[in-house]
């Protein structure tokens, strides 16, 4: 029996914050409570001065990932590995199948790269074509491999972009399962248009990309996969929600009484498009990305959003390509890879632009960087909290400790880090993965392999095991 205890904390859940000793016992938190008696032989923390909170949930990110005609630097070790050092003990990634490929072995296959992952993961599966064979995979990997939610790309038109009739067919079926659709929300259409405009005129730097993918093009998407949603009645997940106009979208919806969430990344709450403009193409290129970051003012609205619970989610989209893989697109913008990194540095990012700041209390920040994740993918309280029972993901943090943020002590494989030379009050000395400390005061002991695939059950009865239509009820005790 392995066992950890952690004396004189603070624990911080996304409903309130106390003063209490934390007992993890084989890779589960035994007790929560006062004065606690240390068994046998454990492992004792001393977190005096520090809060104790739940390992961060990042819900989107792209080990490994093949695009571009390139993959991504960051495999399942290396990139779990490093979201351990910033507090982050679980990932939810994508399996994205290319058109025509069968669900279920694009996903036997992402399995099998994982296998190598130092903290938890699960999966959400992209839906990049239609047939009677995905409808049949659909239910498998709901039924038998604990997938309850699936991807669909509105962009990257001739590659991998859903049109509406796969949209349809795709919602209508995971509201059949009990499951829920996620939508990337950027009418593709009018991007490759854009794209194309913008080339004509002779740009062809990094600067031409936020000017092919302008917000309102974020706004459409999102209000059409809303409506179709909203249509046949099921609930819907928005990712990396980056403007006004998206946002928006959401927050009207959720007031006609509709169960749409929404996910902020943590680069588009502080940076700004002014990133495409630098002169050197290498540093420019490296913050391509989809939906791009915007002009400031938009980052207000996505903080108000996750302030009055109308988004409700941070993530990364961690998908690091590096200079040589960039310089694909040293000619031609639209052939950049998009992605960026930031799974080691979402938590100071968030909390010393949220918490320190004053826009978040220190419950609020363990709702949207974990608490909500886990009831939105429904693996709460497994995940995502501090009780009894629970998973012993668990972060020792300090809120005084400081740090600069730089490419030159991250641990990701990237070679360049967006929030460079960013000073972050609120640092991770510790995190435990399952009970077992795996980052202690700069010291990383990730071990490959030691992650576990974690099931996410569907949304209570569905249309198949009950006969009846059923919404997919995704919960609705989401702490803002």
């Amino acid at each position: 029996m392995s066992s950890t205890l952690i004396r004189g904390g603070t624990v911080v859940n996304a409903d309130r914050e106390f003063r209490a000793d934390v007992l993890c016992v084989d890779g589960r938190i035994a007790a929560v409570g006062a004065d606690l008696a240390a068994p046998a032989g454990a492992e004792q923390l001393d977190a005096g001065g520090r809060y104790v909170m739940p390992g961060g949930i990042d819900p989107h990110t792209h080990m490994q990932l093949p695009f571009m005609g390139t993959v991504a630097a960051d495999d399942f070790f290396s990139g779990t590995a490093a979201g351990f050092t910033g507090g982050t003990t679980s990932i939810i990634d994508f399996v994205i199948p290319d058109p025509q490929q069968p669900l279920m072995d694009a996903f036997r296959m992402w399995r099998g790269w994982a296998e190598k992952a130092a903290g938890d993961y699960g999966f959400h599966v992209a839906v990049t074509w239609w047939s009677e064979g995905v409808h049949a995979d659909m239910g498998r990997l709901v039924r038998e491999e604990g997938v309850n939610t699936f991807k669909h790309f509105m962009a990257y038109k001739n590659a991998i972009m859903c049109d509406d009739e796969t949209l349809v067919n795709s919602f209508k079926r995971a509201l059949e399962l009990g499951a829920m659709p996620t939508v990337h929300a950027e009418n593709g259409e009018l991007v490759y248009l854009l794209q194309q405009e913008v080339l004509k005129m002779g740009i062809t730097g990094p600067e031409g990309h936020p000017l092919s993918r302008p917000p309102m093009v974020e706004g459409e998407a999102a209000n059409r996969a809303i409506a179709i949603a909203d249509v046949l009645g099921e609930a819907i997940y928005i990712v990396h929600v980056s403007c006004i106009e998206a946002a928006e979208a959401i927050a009207r919806a959720r007031a006609r009484g509709q169960r749409v969430y929404g996910e902020v990344l943590a680069g588009h709450l502080v940076l700004d498009d002014s990133v495409y403009r630098h002169p050197d193409f290498a540093t420019a290129a490296a913050y391509v990305m989809s939906p791009p970051f915007r002009p400031k003012g938009h980052q207000e609205m996505l903080w108000r959003g996750l302030q009055s619970g109308q988004l409700h989610t941070t993530a990364t989209d961690h998908c690091v390509f590096c200079a040589p893989q960039k310089a694909a697109g040293r000619d031609n913008f639209t052939q950049i890879p998009n992605g960026c990194g930031g799974i080691e540095d979402r938590l100071a990012v968030v909390w010393d632009a949220g918490v320190n700041t004053g826009r978040l209390t220190p419950s609020e920040f363990v709702a949207i960087t974990s608490a909500n994740a886990a009831k939105i993918f429904n693996i709460y309280p497994r995940k995502g909290c501090v009780t009894a029972g629970a998973d012993a993901d668990l972060v020792l943090w300090d809120p005084a400790a400081t740090r600069t943020i730089t490419v030159k002590t991250q641990f990701s494989k990237g070679d360049f880090n967006v929030f460079e030379g960013r000073q972050v009050k609120g640092v991770a000395t510790h995190t435990l993965s399952r009970g077992r400390l795996v980052w202690a005061d700069g010291d990383l002991r990730a071990v490959a392999g030691a992650g576990r695939y974690v099931e996410r059950p569907a949304f209570g009865p569905n249309f198949e095991a009950t006969g009846k239509r059923t919404q997919a009820l995704a919960p609705t005790a989401v702490a803002r």
